[in-house]
């Protein structure tokens, strides 16, 4: 909650692009009860979105953000990728042009449990734009979830922005929260730089930003989960930052 009012503080109006997981599900119940922040200044953008998923179908991202924010929230604008345009090409271009016309100030988001950001799979170009990509098993199994486990339900294509669209923004807040998401957390921040995992790009970004729990660090070096409890002590206890 300190992000969105930080920034209004800062400058006229802010960009913001959020993602679609139920890692954001108390962020975001949180920024719809932070009080004093002038959402009619703040521009939102969805992350990505299924191909050819019922329009009305509460699995899409765009559904489950109107449900969780979007409609809650007085934005001046929100910006939707849309799953079900004809020509899906034409669609991920029309977006990125959106997204090109100003700098996007933050995005708000998770990761995948093999390391993705937005939609971008394993061995995503990390210069990659908004654009339709492939899901892998992995993700098909994970997501199949929200389709009562049955893997044949889940789309296996999707809208998404690219990695080079996240690294553009001036601040990246990732939440990853449980032991499914240590592999791919210890990849991110001890592994190389590297398109096999997507989540590295942060490595280069400057005001890159990840919040988690202690079973997403399972899978640290005790020295680095103990360098980052040390320089991030004063930030570990959430009474102390305000709202």
């Amino acid at each position: 909650v300190l992000y969105p009012r930080r920034l209004l503080a800062q400058q006229d109006t802010v960009r913001a692009v959020f993602a679609a997981a139920p890692s954001q599900n108390e962020f975001l119940e949180a920024l719809c009860a932070a009080p004093d922040i002038d959402w009619k200044r703040v521009t939102a953008f969805h992350m990505d979105e299924y191909v050819g998923l019922d329009a009305a179908a509460p699995q899409g991202f765009g559904n489950f953000l109107r449900a969780r924010v979007f409609d809650r929230l007085p934005f001046g604008q929100v910006c939707y990728l849309n799953g079900n345009a004809p020509d899906v090409e034409a669609e991920c271009s029309r977006y990125a042009g959106l997204l090109a016309q100003a700098p996007i100030d933050i995005v708000f988001m998770g990761i995948g449990e093999n390391g993705h950001l937005a939609f971008n799979e394993p061995f995503s170009s990390l210069g990659s734009r908004t654009r339709v990509k492939s899901l892998t098993k992995d993700t098909i199994i994970a997501n199949s979830r929200f389709f009562g486990h049955d893997v044949n339900l889940v789309p296996k294509t999707a809208l998404t922005v690219g990695v080079a669209t996240v690294m553009s923004a001036r601040e990246v807040l990732i939440l990853a929260f449980g032991h499914n998401k240590a592999r791919a957390l210890a990849a991110g921040i001890e592994g190389g730089y590297s398109h096999q995992w997507t989540i590295s790009a942060l490595q280069v970004h400057p005001k890159g930003i990840i919040v988690c729990d202690e079973d997403a660090t399972d899978e640290l070096k005790v020295g680095t989960y103990k360098y980052f409890k040390d320089i991030e002590a004063k930030n570990l206890d959430p009474a102390s930052l305000g709202a």
